[in-house]
Protein backbone atom coordinates (compact mmCIF):
# COMPACT_ATOMS: atom_id res chain seq x y z
CA UNK A 1 0.00 0.00 0.00
CA UNK A 2 1.16 3.58 -0.86
CA UNK A 3 2.52 5.27 2.02
CA UNK A 4 2.47 9.00 2.14
CA UNK A 5 6.32 10.86 2.01
CA UNK A 6 7.47 12.28 5.44
CA UNK A 7 6.23 15.92 6.27
CA UNK A 8 8.96 18.11 4.69
CA UNK A 9 10.22 21.35 6.88
CA UNK A 10 11.15 24.55 6.07
CA UNK A 11 14.23 25.49 5.94
CA UNK A 12 14.13 28.38 7.87
CA UNK A 13 11.50 27.96 10.27
CA UNK A 14 11.47 24.30 10.59
CA UNK A 15 7.78 24.99 10.52
CA UNK A 16 6.12 21.65 8.72
CA UNK A 17 4.94 22.50 5.08
CA UNK A 18 1.48 21.34 4.14
CA UNK A 19 1.43 17.66 3.23
CA UNK A 20 0.04 17.57 -0.53
CA UNK A 21 -0.26 15.12 -2.97
CA UNK A 22 -1.09 15.92 -6.82
CA UNK A 23 -2.49 13.54 -8.96
CA UNK A 24 -2.24 12.37 -12.72
CA UNK A 25 -5.32 10.76 -14.26
CA UNK A 26 -3.72 8.57 -17.74
CA UNK A 27 -4.46 5.80 -20.29
CA UNK A 28 -2.25 5.49 -23.04
CA UNK A 29 0.19 8.61 -21.75
CA UNK A 30 3.57 6.45 -22.64
CA UNK A 31 4.75 9.84 -24.73
CA UNK A 32 4.44 12.50 -21.91
CA UNK A 33 4.07 10.81 -18.42
CA UNK A 34 7.81 10.57 -17.92
CA UNK A 35 8.08 14.85 -19.00
CA UNK A 36 5.32 15.59 -16.71
CA UNK A 37 6.73 13.91 -13.93
CA UNK A 38 9.77 15.44 -14.56
CA UNK A 39 8.12 19.04 -14.37
CA UNK A 40 5.80 18.24 -11.26
CA UNK A 41 8.73 17.03 -9.06
CA UNK A 42 10.74 20.42 -9.87
CA UNK A 43 7.93 22.63 -9.68
CA UNK A 44 6.97 21.19 -6.15
CA UNK A 45 9.82 19.09 -4.83
CA UNK A 46 7.53 18.63 -1.65
CA UNK A 47 4.66 16.70 -3.10
CA UNK A 48 3.72 13.32 -3.55
CA UNK A 49 2.46 12.28 -6.94
CA UNK A 50 0.44 9.64 -7.79
CA UNK A 51 -0.78 8.31 -11.04
CA UNK A 52 -4.32 7.19 -11.52
CA UNK A 53 -3.66 4.51 -14.69
CA UNK A 54 -6.38 3.11 -16.30
CA UNK A 55 -4.42 -0.25 -16.98
CA UNK A 56 -2.92 1.47 -19.95
CA UNK A 57 -2.26 -1.03 -22.95
CA UNK A 58 1.00 1.27 -23.81
CA UNK A 59 3.26 0.73 -21.06
CA UNK A 60 2.16 3.90 -19.12
CA UNK A 61 2.17 2.42 -15.44
CA UNK A 62 5.29 0.51 -16.01
CA UNK A 63 7.06 3.99 -17.18
CA UNK A 64 5.84 5.21 -13.85
CA UNK A 65 7.07 1.94 -11.58
CA UNK A 66 10.65 2.58 -12.78
CA UNK A 67 10.68 5.92 -12.18
CA UNK A 68 9.20 5.31 -8.53
CA UNK A 69 12.21 3.10 -8.00
CA UNK A 70 14.57 6.21 -8.13
CA UNK A 71 11.63 9.00 -6.77
CA UNK A 72 9.67 7.49 -3.64
CA UNK A 73 7.64 10.50 -3.86
CA UNK A 74 6.21 9.18 -7.17
CA UNK A 75 3.83 6.67 -6.93
CA UNK A 76 0.80 4.97 -9.58
CA UNK A 77 -1.93 3.29 -8.72
CA UNK A 78 -3.73 1.46 -11.91
CA UNK A 79 -7.35 0.53 -11.56
CA UNK A 80 -8.13 -3.14 -13.34
CA UNK A 81 -11.56 -2.84 -14.17
CA UNK A 82 -12.42 0.90 -14.61
CA UNK A 83 -12.01 3.76 -17.25
CA UNK A 84 -12.95 7.22 -17.46
CA UNK A 85 -11.47 10.66 -16.64
CA UNK A 86 -14.06 11.49 -14.01
CA UNK A 87 -14.34 8.59 -12.01
CA UNK A 88 -10.33 8.24 -12.09
CA UNK A 89 -10.62 11.88 -10.21
CA UNK A 90 -13.07 10.85 -7.68
CA UNK A 91 -10.70 8.17 -6.96
CA UNK A 92 -7.70 10.02 -6.46
CA UNK A 93 -9.74 12.14 -4.24
CA UNK A 94 -10.55 9.81 -2.48
CA UNK A 95 -7.13 8.49 -1.80
CA UNK A 96 -6.22 12.28 -0.55
CA UNK A 97 -9.02 12.34 1.86
CA UNK A 98 -7.80 9.07 3.01
CA UNK A 99 -4.35 10.06 3.49
CA UNK A 100 -4.85 12.69 5.06
CA UNK A 101 -3.26 15.00 2.79
CA UNK A 102 -3.93 18.77 3.22
CA UNK A 103 -4.31 20.07 -0.65
CA UNK A 104 -5.12 17.56 -3.97
CA UNK A 105 -3.79 18.64 -6.63
CA UNK A 106 -4.83 17.57 -10.34
CA UNK A 107 -3.90 18.73 -13.92
CA UNK A 108 -4.42 16.54 -17.25
CA UNK A 109 -2.27 13.85 -18.27
CA UNK A 110 -1.10 15.14 -21.63
CA UNK A 111 1.20 18.08 -21.10
CA UNK A 112 -1.65 20.42 -22.10
CA UNK A 113 -1.35 21.76 -18.19
CA UNK A 114 2.44 22.81 -18.24
CA UNK A 115 3.48 21.64 -14.84
CA UNK A 116 5.48 24.25 -13.90
CA UNK A 117 2.01 26.39 -13.23
CA UNK A 118 0.99 23.94 -10.40
CA UNK A 119 3.12 26.09 -8.19
CA UNK A 120 0.90 28.72 -8.85
CA UNK A 121 -2.47 27.14 -7.40
CA UNK A 122 -0.39 25.51 -4.62
CA UNK A 123 1.18 28.52 -3.53
CA UNK A 124 -2.36 30.70 -4.17
CA UNK A 125 -4.09 27.75 -1.59
CA UNK A 126 -1.52 27.79 0.86
CA UNK A 127 -1.28 31.77 1.48
CA UNK A 128 -5.38 31.81 1.68
CA UNK A 129 -6.75 28.57 3.49
CA UNK A 130 -9.86 29.91 3.43
CA UNK A 131 -10.25 29.03 -0.38
CA UNK A 132 -11.67 25.63 -1.32
CA UNK A 133 -10.52 25.22 -4.36
CA UNK A 134 -8.35 27.54 -6.83
CA UNK A 135 -8.79 27.13 -10.86
CA UNK A 136 -6.46 27.32 -13.36
CA UNK A 137 -8.47 29.08 -15.49
CA UNK A 138 -7.96 29.39 -19.35
CA UNK A 139 -10.90 32.15 -19.66
CA UNK A 140 -10.01 34.89 -17.12
CA UNK A 141 -7.41 37.95 -18.06
CA UNK A 142 -4.14 36.35 -18.09
CA UNK A 143 -5.26 33.28 -19.30
CA UNK A 144 -4.73 31.53 -23.00
CA UNK A 145 -5.32 28.57 -24.85
CA UNK A 146 -2.65 27.17 -27.77
CA UNK A 147 -2.90 25.36 -30.23
CA UNK A 148 -6.70 24.69 -30.22
CA UNK A 149 -8.43 24.04 -33.94
CA UNK A 150 -11.76 26.39 -33.75
CA UNK A 151 -14.06 23.02 -33.27
CA UNK A 152 -12.14 22.55 -30.02
CA UNK A 153 -12.67 25.78 -28.95
CA UNK A 154 -16.32 26.40 -29.31
CA UNK A 155 -16.69 22.77 -27.69
CA UNK A 156 -14.77 24.30 -24.58
CA UNK A 157 -16.96 27.65 -24.71
CA UNK A 158 -20.07 25.95 -25.25
CA UNK A 159 -19.85 23.57 -22.49
CA UNK A 160 -18.49 26.31 -19.64
CA UNK A 161 -20.77 28.92 -20.82
CA UNK A 162 -23.90 26.53 -20.52
CA UNK A 163 -22.66 24.51 -17.12
CA UNK A 164 -21.61 28.32 -15.67
CA UNK A 165 -25.29 29.56 -16.60
CA UNK A 166 -27.74 27.00 -15.48
CA UNK A 167 -25.44 25.67 -12.66
CA UNK A 168 -24.75 29.72 -11.54
CA UNK A 169 -21.12 29.22 -10.81
CA UNK A 170 -19.11 32.28 -9.82
CA UNK A 171 -16.63 31.11 -11.78
CA UNK A 172 -15.22 31.30 -16.26
CA UNK A 173 -13.72 28.16 -16.44
CA UNK A 174 -15.60 25.15 -14.92
CA UNK A 175 -14.50 22.07 -17.38
CA UNK A 176 -10.84 22.53 -16.76
CA UNK A 177 -9.13 19.56 -14.66
CA UNK A 178 -6.21 21.76 -13.71
CA UNK A 179 -6.90 22.72 -9.93
CA UNK A 180 -5.79 22.81 -6.30
CA UNK A 181 -8.40 21.39 -3.78
CA UNK A 182 -8.54 22.08 0.02
CA UNK A 183 -8.87 18.35 1.23
CA UNK A 184 -10.72 19.55 4.33
CA UNK A 185 -13.18 21.01 1.97
CA UNK A 186 -13.49 17.74 -0.23
CA UNK A 187 -14.21 15.55 3.13
CA UNK A 188 -16.84 17.94 4.31
CA UNK A 189 -18.23 17.98 1.01
CA UNK A 190 -18.72 14.22 0.85
CA UNK A 191 -17.18 12.32 -2.48
CA UNK A 192 -19.53 9.11 -2.00
CA UNK A 193 -22.49 11.63 -2.39
CA UNK A 194 -21.10 12.88 -5.65
CA UNK A 195 -24.09 12.01 -8.34
CA UNK A 196 -21.80 11.80 -12.37
CA UNK A 197 -18.71 10.22 -13.17
CA UNK A 198 -18.24 11.39 -16.74
CA UNK A 199 -15.94 14.77 -17.38
CA UNK A 200 -19.06 16.79 -15.69
CA UNK A 201 -17.62 15.34 -12.02
CA UNK A 202 -15.60 18.65 -12.28
CA UNK A 203 -18.78 21.08 -12.59
CA UNK A 204 -20.77 18.92 -10.11
CA UNK A 205 -17.65 18.95 -7.33
CA UNK A 206 -17.36 22.76 -8.06
CA UNK A 207 -21.40 23.31 -7.66
CA UNK A 208 -21.48 21.36 -4.37
CA UNK A 209 -18.78 24.03 -3.02
CA UNK A 210 -20.25 26.86 -3.82
CA UNK A 211 -23.58 25.43 -2.28
CA UNK A 212 -21.71 25.24 0.71
CA UNK A 213 -20.79 28.51 0.62
CA UNK A 214 -16.92 27.63 0.22
CA UNK A 215 -14.39 29.79 -1.99
CA UNK A 216 -13.50 29.09 -5.26
CA UNK A 217 -10.71 31.69 -6.82
CA UNK A 218 -9.25 31.21 -10.49
CA UNK A 219 -5.95 32.12 -11.59
CA UNK A 220 -4.68 31.85 -15.16
CA UNK A 221 -2.99 29.31 -17.03
CA UNK A 222 -1.62 28.68 -20.41
CA UNK A 223 -3.52 25.58 -21.77
CA UNK A 224 -1.53 24.25 -24.89
CA UNK A 225 -2.80 21.61 -27.64
CA UNK A 226 -1.50 18.19 -26.54
CA UNK A 227 1.80 17.58 -28.71
CA UNK A 228 1.92 13.34 -28.48
CA UNK A 229 -0.97 11.28 -28.66
CA UNK A 230 -5.06 11.62 -29.35
CA UNK A 231 -7.43 13.81 -27.15
CA UNK A 232 -9.88 11.52 -25.46
CA UNK A 233 -12.75 14.82 -25.47
CA UNK A 234 -15.03 13.92 -28.16
CA UNK A 235 -18.20 15.80 -29.12
CA UNK A 236 -19.89 12.41 -28.11
CA UNK A 237 -18.58 13.65 -24.40
CA UNK A 238 -19.31 17.07 -24.71
CA UNK A 239 -22.63 16.33 -25.00
CA UNK A 240 -23.07 13.82 -22.45
CA UNK A 241 -21.33 15.77 -20.21
CA UNK A 242 -23.74 18.88 -21.12
CA UNK A 243 -26.50 16.68 -20.16
CA UNK A 244 -25.20 15.61 -16.99
CA UNK A 245 -24.70 19.41 -16.35
CA UNK A 246 -28.92 19.62 -17.27
CA UNK A 247 -29.92 16.63 -14.53
CA UNK A 248 -27.18 18.83 -12.19
CA UNK A 249 -29.64 21.56 -12.46
CA UNK A 250 -32.56 19.76 -11.88
CA UNK A 251 -31.91 18.11 -8.80
CA UNK A 252 -29.66 20.92 -7.01
CA UNK A 253 -30.87 20.90 -3.27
Amino acid sequence: MFQPTAIAKSGSTGNALPRAVVAVCTFNESENIEAILAGLRAALPTVDVIVIDDNSPDGTAQLVRKMSQADAAIQVLVREHERGLGSAIRYAMQHAVDHSYDYFLNLDGDLSHDPAQMKLLFERAVRDPEVAVVIGSRYIPGGEVIGWPWRRKIMSRTVNGFATLCLRLPVRDCSGSMRCYRVEALTKLGLNQLRVNGYAVLEEVLLRLHQRGEQLVEVPITFTERRQGKSKLTVTEAVRSMVQIISLVFRRA
